[in-house]
């Protein structure tokens, strides 16, 4: 049997209350050309139960891999290493999408000419949420080749987006995995990833993201696990990404705030933070944050304990 075009990926843990949400999209899906692949990260609500029951009756394979509580970046590397399909789409496990979704990705994939598709790495679209609203401001163009990097810094662009990759680049480009936080921001892959593709946005809105009521701002709201995963974000930004200093400077204080927080909050003093900054401008701007991000560190450490 040939390869699938498209690896539907979910990683899950305890949400057979939403996981139905992905099936029913897929099974309505007008491109049937792919597999659903879930890694079961631990799960002890009856998840493999019922996706037996699906598996019996879907008209689509589905295959489910267990694995001890490992955390998401985990998982989503073992999908991808596990993945059959040329073309790597992740779908969580609380949101769905339309049923033409595969179908539109595929063509604005093959959209692209044969020759120049090896620069590129996938496609990203918009997402709706449940009450169909377009979640974040539209790309600046219809059709967009470029890359996360520029539209993070150029665009400004902090939207909800989705889309898929070549599960090969997927595969030269792993998250790193930290088993104490079990959580890493999903921007280092992505920044790295366009420091050698090109990626084709288009403004056309294909998942369905469910906004819980009532959530929380990640901003104020922090524990020790999601400090440790935001660290390499910021650190990335602040030691990689120069050339952007110019287009986005606010992204950059930013950046310095974030990390003089985070590692306040974590025990890491200033020397130490200097340390391993290796801009002298970027090492002026830790300073110069760095009474706010005390303060807010140690408010963060008052929350823990």
């Amino acid at each position: 049997m040939a390869p699938p075009t498209f690896t539907v990926f979910t990683a899950t843990y305890n949400r057979a209350h939403t996981l139905g949400r992905v099936y029913h999209s897929l099974q309505a899906q007008t491109l049937r050309d792919f597999e659903w692949l879930i890694v079961d990260d631990g799960s002890t609500d009856g998840t493999a139960a019922l996706v037996a029951g699906w598996r019996a009756q879907a008209e689509f394979p589905i295959r489910i891999l267990y694995q001890p509580n490992a955390g998401k970046a985990a998982a989503f590397n073992r999908g991808v290493q596990e993945a059959r399909g040329e073309l790597f789409l992740n779908l969580d496990s609380d949101d769905a999408c339309i049923h033409t979704a595969l179908e539109r990705l595929l063509h604005h994939w093959e959209a692209i000419p044969a020759p120049q598709r090896e620069s590129f790495t996938g496609v990203t679209s918009l997402c709706v949420d449940q009450r169909g609203l377009i979640q974040g401001p539209l790309f600046p163009h219809t059709i967009l080749d470029s890359d996360s990097l520029e539209v993070a810094f150029r665009y400004r662009d902090e939207g909800e987006r989705w889309g898929f990759h070549r599960t090969e680049v997927l595969r030269a480009f792993p998250f790193p995995v930290d088993r104490e936080s079990r959580f890493v921001s999903e921007s280092v892959v992505w920044f790295a990833i366009a420091r050698h593709y090109k990626t084709r946005f288009v403004n056309e809105p294909l998942r369905l993201y469910f906004r819980p009521d009532g959530a929380g701002d990640h901003l104020s709201e922090l524990s020790p696990g999601a400090a440790r995963g935001r660290l390499p974000y910021h650190l990335m930004v602040l030691n990689e990404l120069l050339e952007w200093l110019p287009v986005a400077p606010q992204e950059f204080l930013r950046s310095a705030l974030a990390y003089s927080r985070y590692s306040f909050c974590l025990g890491t003093g200033l020397r130490q933070q200097l340390g391993q900054i290796q801009a002298r401008s970027m090492k002026v701007l830790i300073v110069l944050v760095s009474p706010v991000g005390w303060l807010y560190g140690r408010r963060d450490r008052r929350r823990f304990s």
